[in-house]
């Protein structure tokens, strides 16, 4: 992400520090559904890896049981709006309301550790506004990225996105997938792959 967009919005995380051992923050967006979380599941329980799952709240309401199992394997959830929402495009009432939805469902599932933890947001597409973060930052931890793995885009190869993927990896890297239908041809190929990779690094995987 270009410098400029980063400096434009100093509520937004865009990566984590380096640590000793180095560390990646896997996240995965749209979820959670039951053709794809289950086998991002499974594929993180191979490495004992953690991550950080970006709920939209109509997945939440159709498959509690999917979203479940992601807390039960020990991984975090995040907010990634109801009817996943561009910022750019809806009224900030409307956006706020429909990120407060979402976290209802959230919190039901997912009560806060201690007060002071806030919880997670991702705006869809990466499409806030300088208003709408002002106005979020207060309630959330923006979680914006460092590395976009394009998954969901049909026309991008799979080891075309694999090797792109591993070549931008870097230590507090924030990683972005999706266990979506439009990204499982690439996920289902990618991931396996990049965890391996990243293992034999040294890389640990942790949840934000």
């Amino acid at each position: 992400m270009p410098g400029l967009v980063r400096r434009l919005f100093p509520e937004c995380i865009w990566e984590m520090p380096a640590t000793d051992p180095p560390t990646l923050y896997l996240t995965f967006d749209d979820g959670p559904i039951p053709e794809q979380t289950p086998f991002v599941l499974e594929q993180l329980a191979r490495y004992d890896a953690r991550a950080t799952f970006f709920c939209v709240g109509e997945n939440l309401e159709r498959h509690p049981d999917v979203a479940q199992q992601v807390l039960a394997a020990g991984h975090r959830l995040g907010n990634h709006t109801h009817r996943h929402l561009s910022g750019w495009r809806h009224p900030r009432p409307g956006y706020l309301t429909d990120v407060a939805r979402c976290q209802q469902l959230l919190d039901a599932l997912q009560p806060a550790v201690t007060p002071e933890v806030r919880p997670l947001l991702r705006p869809p597409y990466g499409r806030i506004t300088r208003p709408l973060a002002q106005a979020l930052h207060p309630t959330h931890q923006l979680i914006m990225w460092d590395l976009l793995t394009c998954d969901y885009d049909p026309d991008y190869a799979p080891e075309a996105c694999l090797r792109t993927s591993i070549r931008l990896t870097r230590p507090g890297s924030i990683i972005v997938f999706h266990d979506s239908q439009k990204a499982a041809r690439n996920l289902r190929y990618v991931l396996p792959r990049y965890l391996d990779y990243c293992a034999e690094a040294g890389y640990q995987f942790a949840a934000l």
